[in-house]
């Protein structure tokens, strides 16, 4: 089936990241369609695994030894940048999808009567719920959720052609070049400089600056190592990059390796036999870059790790061109690939269009919450759809619409299937979270947490944030905020230990929200060079002691860096109108207990709310 479909969205994003490209034979020579190389039966990757690790070069600066100190399984989130860019073109393919099956159909005599009887609708269903108290009851009626995309990328070869700017996207021979190298010792969410002999061109830049990332993929200007989601949001707003298999990969795990050749004529990475993480499925994939800008890459037959992307993004841009990779032929002058998933997802786009079918256009935010597990990449997230205040670090947009608002929505939470929450709304389960501190943080990105400040030398720093620099510093002292961070004690002479974590919206949090003026935020501090296990993008913990050096922050310094917050808190408003939405998946009958206990977290989410801003934000949460 082919599928393309580009989705250009206007809004103000940083400008392109120079990278990489190459093409060729296995002696480097540019134009062939072959793509050189090995057999899949003699692929190298078998004959490499079998050699001595201790006989074959370890290349490239590792940036950290044994991997990140976080539990990747405890992390509430990721960055919630470039989550509307996924949701709109996640929706746009889905709609295309469902457009060319009918086309299909109606080529043949059952297919007609299927559409004609309806069995086949080739439009959006006429929306289909109830509201429930104050719990909107959607029902998907397969236009909700996302069906899998099973990966068919094996024994295969794939070229991207460069053209100016632009990339045309063919299919050549899947035989792996076979020297592969140098073996490039990476840990577990992890990356390398290993720098390309030419000056590789992709996207109209030029660069020979490139970190071989252990998660499948290549980057150019900078590295990418973070521990959260691998999605098509964190390709489009990331660097640049080329992604032969962008998933969750620990190299450090089974037998697997990763090999560079970096030559003169060609730059070949070479993942072989990499495990994903915790888990037992490998994937073996080659990227080639050429100096004519052309990137070649490679599959072998027995890849089974079935959530991945393959694709090219020019990075930090808000345009992706969806295409099927074994039959497109498509070009694109923005990022173009595949997303494969192994289970089915929550079309956000459509979920919200369908709300406001049946819904005002009351709502500042719509919370989301599921009858299945469709959320994998994240434990919940936010999606902010329209920004219009200065000063918090976020750009000034409005894509409202493309969610059927006309022009109140602001921000969606996705906190995906209610049977993983606690029954009590109160319970902690994740770290030192409960639900509504998760709720809290969701919430809360829709103002939080982004800012840099003036450092004591007058530099502009981001030295408050953590991972995904969204959320706070595990050393900010962030007053327990629910945006992460935590409550530090300074104990003296350099000593500090965490005493609390995710209670409520710090002062500094208010303040961004537009609850209180800035001569109500008292100074702040985080402790510079600190001396533990942990990192800064780490989730809370409470009990930690660590040494460092405490470096005090006025609300000044935040202003003079992102400006004064506008509009300020004597004209911001201070109640935030929130429908909670529950969907029920096609074929199932409400559960009226799962009604129950998702009403039970918005009554308690009110108080949550109310007491985490010191009663200076309602949470409305009636739907009329």
């Amino acid at each position: 089936m082919t599928r393309t479909r580009a989705l250009v969205i206007s809004a103000a994003i940083s400008a392109v990241v120079a990278a990489c490209g190459g093409g060729g034979s296995n002696n480097g020579s540019s134009g062939s369609n072959t793509g050189g190389g090995t057999t899949p039966a003699t692929n190298p990757c078998t004959t490499a695994l079998l050699a001595d690790s201790a006989e074959v070069a370890a290349v490239g600066s590792v940036a950290q030894a044994g991997g990140p100190s976080q539990d990747k399984k405890t992390i509430v989130d990721g960055n919630p940048r470039g989550r509307i860019y996924e949701a709109i073109a996640l929706h746009q393919d889905a709609v295309a999808r469902r457009e060319a099956q009918t086309r299909a159909a109606l080529t043949t005599d059952e297919g007609a009567a299927g559409v004609r009887d309806g069995r086949n609708a080739i439009t959006t269903p006429a929306p289909v719920g109830e509201d429930i108290g104050d719990v909107a009851v959607i029902q998907d009626t397969g236009d909700l959720i996302l069906p899998l995309n099973a990966y068919d990328v094996r024994s295969i070869g794939l070229r991207f052609t460069r053209s100016g700017a632009s990339y045309t996207l063919s299919r050549i021979d899947g035989n792996f070049r076979t020297a592969l190298g140098s073996r490039l010792t990476l840990s577990d969410d992890d990356s390398a400089s290993v720098t390309i002999p030419f000056a590789f061109p992709f996207y109209g830049n030029a660069t020979s600056a490139a970190f071989i990332n252990s998660d499948g993929n290549i980057t150019f200007g900078e590295e990418d190592k973070s521990s959260t989601e691998r999605n098509i949001a964190r390709l489009l707003t990331g660097p640049a990059r080329v992604a032969p298999f962008f998933a969750d990969l620990d190299p450090t795990s089974g037998t697997g390796r990763i090999f560079v050749n970096a030559a003169s004529d060609q730059y070949t990475v070479t993942w072989c036999n990499v495990r994903g993480f915790d888990s037992t499925r490998t994937v073996t994939a080659q990227a080639t870059l050429l100096p004519d800008g052309s990137v070649e890459m490679k599959y072998s037959d027995a890849i089974n790790i079935g959530d991945a992307i393959v694709a090219l993004s020019p990075g930090h841009t808000g345009t992706f061109t969806s295409v099927d990779l074994t039959t497109s032929t498509a070009s694109s002058a923005g990022a173009i690939g595949e997303r494969f998933a192994q289970a089915n997802s929550l079309d956000t786009v459509a979920v919200s269009k369908k709300f406001y079918a049946s819904h005002g256009d009351a709502f500042d935010q719509v919370l989301m919450w599921t009858d299945q597990p469709l959320v994998r990449d994240a434990f919940a997230y936010e999606v902010t759809v329209a920004n219009e205040v200065r000063g918090i670090g976020q750009d000034i947009y409005d894509l409202s619409t493309s969610f059927g608002s006309g022009g109140k929505l602001r921000s969606m939470v996705v906190m995906d299937w209610i049977g993983k929450y606690p029954d009590d709304p109160a319970q902690k389960f994740l770290g030192e979270n409960n639900t509504l501190s998760v709720l809290g943080q969701e919430v809360g990105h829709r103002w939080l947490a982004y800012v840099n400040f003036r450092d004591r030398t007058g530099a502009s720093s981001d030295a408050l944030l953590g991972r995904d620099l969204a959320h706070w510093s595990f050393f900010f002292d962030s007053d327990a905020s629910v945006m992460e961070g935590n409550d530090i004690e300074d104990q003296g002479g350099g000593q500090f230990r965490t005493v609390d974590a995710v209670k409520r919206y710090s002062r500094l949090d208010q303040y961004m929200m537009g609850l209180i003026p800035a001569s109500q935020v008292p100074p702040f501090f985080y402790v510079e060079s600190p001396v533990s296990s942990h990192q800064r993008a780490d989730a809370p913990q409470i009990n930690v002691s660590f040494t460092g050096t405490r470096r005090d922050v006025l609300i000044d310094d935040v202003i003079a860096v992102q400006g004064a917050r506008t509009p300020a808190f004597d004209t911001a408003p201070h109640t935030f109108r929130q429908a909670f939405i529950f969907v029920v998946s096609s074929g199932h009958a409400t559960d009226a207990s799962q009604v129950q206990k998702l009403d039970r977290i918005r009554s308690q989410w009110e108080t949550f709310f109310g007491t985490a801003t010191e009663g200076r934000m309602g949470g409305n949460t009636r739907l009329r």
